[in-house]
């Protein structure tokens, strides 16, 4: 019996064209009869009208067309939807929305974006804030654990959703909910945003660490150490009642440390290998958000006078160029 969509759902589009963003689709598809599509170019609109799927990226998830409307307009997709997620890599956030110029006071934005913006060494929530307006009463932020490419073969995935009020909560998780996605609820929206930004950059040590040749009983502890670090981090900017142990927080840091889908691990483990942080980069075709959140993080813990030796020790590597299997020897006698 085909699935029949609910017409009661809010109108919603999804920004960015990339791996995740292409998951994020394919989950709204199960419950919401039109999806509207900001795509990079008509070059990508056209690839994806034509063959039903994105070819660059998760190329296994077929759509049906007529549940999609794709667009390279901004203000088209904003102006059509109730509820805007937003899932291009951080980098490209403020040149896709830099013609924005529709009235959006009304929307609901939810950041799927696991990174700093780096034209303002911030957060997407502050972006949003400071640069258009929106209050965090408009905002909601996307978490795992939950890689896109099990999202594709609709292994059984988790989402939590934080958002500041709790009818936007409640909405959005209707929205996303299926047989293989299991969604849970939060508050707590800035917290999120930064734990999802912090895992990144522990997923790129805990590459770093498999290249040069650290076994299983060093990343545990690394791991662990890490854990420990994020909520010091998330206690000293945004201190709010939290549980790190739960799946948003360590969870997520877990599958990015771990997976071989997780493309932060990726880049870390190219770099243990020996790769310079700059070929390393060139080698991957997606974005690596932990590379350009690690100089925004470090100069917050700077700032908060925060001695976190896991983020330094990735800065020195990644961003002063020290040789990694030095930094990490030092590293293993600050971690317990």
């Amino acid at each position: 019996m085909a699935k029949t969509k609910s017409p009661q759902l809010p109108k919603i589009g999804v920004v960015g064209s990339g791996s995740f963003a292409t998951a994020i689709v394919k989950m709204l598809t199960e419950n919401c009869k039109t999806v509207h599509w900001h795509v990079r170019n008509e070059f990508v609109k056209g690839a994806i009208q034509l063959r039903g799927h994105n070819p660059t990226y998760l190329p296994m998830v077929s759509f049906n067309m007529k549940q999609l409307k794709l667009t390279i307009d901004i203000n088209e997709l904003v102006e059509a939807c109730d509820i805007v997620v937003l899932a291009t890599p951080s980098i490209y956030l403020a040149g896709t929305l830099e013609n924005l110029s529709c009235n959006y006071q009304d929307k609901l934005f939810c950041s799927a974006i696991k990174g700093i913006v780096p034209e303002y060494n911030d957060i997407v929530a502050n972006y949003l804030r400071d640069k258009f307006q929106i209050g965090y009463k408009n905002q909601a932020v996307i978490a795992g654990p939950c890689h896109a490419e099990e999202v594709a073969m609709e292994r059984l995935s988790y989402l939590t959703i934080a958002a500041a009020e709790q009818k936007d909560s409640e909405i959005l998780s209707k929205i996303f909910s299926s047989f293989y996605i299991k969604v849970n609820e939060s508050l707590d929206i800035l917290g999120n945003e930064y734990s999802a930004i912090l895992k990144n950059i522990y997923a790129i040590g805990a590459g770093i660490a498999s290249g040069l040749g650290y076994g299983d009983n060093f990343i545990a502890v690394y791991v662990s150490n890490a854990i420990r670090e994020m909520e010091t981090f998330l206690e000293a900017v945004y201190p709010e009642p939290r549980d790190v142990n739960e799946s948003a927080y360590l969870g997520d840091l877990l599958v990015t440390a771990y997976s071989l889908f997780s493309r932060n691990r990726n880049l870390g483990n190219l770099i243990g290998k020996g790769y310079t942080v700059k070929s390393a980069i060139q080698s991957m075709n997606m974005v690596a958000e932990g590379y350009y959140a690690t100089n925004g993080i470090y100069s917050i813990c700077k700032e908060k006078k925060l001695k976190l030796p896991i983020i330094n020790t990735i800065f020195a590597i990644l961003y002063e160029e020290k040789n990694a299997e030095k930094q990490f020897a030092k590293l293993t006698d600050k971690l317990n």
